[in-house]
């Protein structure tokens, strides 16, 4: 069966504990987010939460932002990640092209993400797929 991309639209019992699996292999420092976290992001108009299925069992997921800035639409994609068993075998490429292609259909001007330089398969990917590499520097604030 081949994996289907789908927008998640509810928070079921198989998609919390996906993150549950799905979190860890993302980041070793934020804990899986809970059904209200998840729920929040799936009725959020400025998230859409796109998922990898592989018939019932979820094998990745995707955050794609959506906002409105003076200079025009943008999105930003967030927390990309695909599970162990699932890798290279395209299901980030597919979910980043779902990603993408609502993005455009949102009017967006442009679509961003970062990737830390460790993470050399998905660095490959995104230029693969047309993301060009910026020279910028990126900024955090610990809150």
């Amino acid at each position: 069966m081949p994996i289907e991309i789908v927008e998640c639209d509810e928070v079921t019992d198989e998609v919390v504990t996906a993150f549950h699996r799905l979190t860890p292999q993302l980041s070793s420092s934020n804990p899986p987010p809970g059904r209200a976290q998840l729920a929040e992001i799936v009725a959020s108009p400025a998230t859409r939460l796109f998922l990898a299925m592989d018939g019932d069992r979820v094998v990745g997921s995707l955050t794609l932002a959506l906002f409105r800035i003076p200079t025009g639409r943008r999105a930003w994609i967030e927390d990309v990640v695909v599970d162990e068993g699932a890798r290279r075998k395209g299901v980030a490429e597919a979910l980043n092209r779902a990603a993408i292609d609502r993005a455009r259909d949102a009017g967006a001007v442009s679509v961003d993400l970062t990737s830390r330089p460790s993470r050399e398969a998905a660095n490959r990917l995104y230029k693969r797929i047309g993301f060009e590499q910026r020279e910028t520097n990126v900024y955090r604030f610990p809150l």
